[in-house]
């Protein structure tokens, strides 16, 4: 379980495509504190710590992964949002983020609203009943409060700070990012029938 607080920006070190596919990520965490077997989140996607050594470490996603988030693009150079997992009695900065894809929503615009970066995402059919305004969402693991809902369509705003601590900087429209629904909108759901 995470928090939606961004610890670390990554980089892809490597790729390599096999039975599964094998991400060598470069890291500033200090490796000799994270375990063997230690879940992290990767653009918001909770993987498995596989190997490791100074300044890296190793994951594994399975063809499932790759077709249900944004990983099958990756390569070497990507940047990716790192957090390590939630200890009891940390603090919650965020929302409670499990590191379960839902789906991958589309950047349909980004403009300039004062110092932050107003940006309106399109999610995939069927998630939309989950986002509502004043909300919480996690994008590529970021926790974020929704402004408004259109349809398919949703509006956050990006302070300075989340532009320079999390890859969001960098995105322009058409680029693509893993989403989460808040759980509790999950459920909700399901206990008036509505999935």
């Amino acid at each position: 379980m995470f928090t939606g607080i961004i610890t670390d920006i990554g980089r892809v070190r490597s790729v390599e495509k096999q039975g599964d596919t094998r991400f060598t990520i470069e890291t500033a965490f200090d490796m000799d504190a994270v375990p063997i077997g230690a879940s992290i989140a990767n653009n918001g996607v909770c993987l498995t710590v596989v190997e490791k050594g100074p300044g890296w470490f190793a994951v594994q996603a399975s063809a499932e992964t790759l077709s249900k988030t944004t990983l099958g693009g990756w390569a070497a150079g990507t940047r990716v949002n790192l957090e390590r997992s939630l200890k009891l009695g940390d603090e919650l900065g965020g929302h409670l983020v499990y590191g379960h894809v839902d789906g991958v929503a589309t950047v349909a615009e980004v403009r300039p609203d004062g110092e932050s970066l107003r940006l309106t995402f399109e999610v995939p059919a069927g998630l939309e009943k989950y986002v509502a305004s004043k909300g919480s969402v996690a994008l590529d693991g970021v926790s974020l409060t929704v402004n408004e809902v259109d349809g398919a369509r949703f509006g956050i705003n990006i302070i300075p700070h989340t532009q320079t601590a999390t890859t969001f900087g960098d995105l322009k429209p058409g680029d693509r990012v893993n989403l989460e629904v808040d759980m509790l909108a999950r459920y909700v759901a399901r206990l008036v029938g509505q999935e």
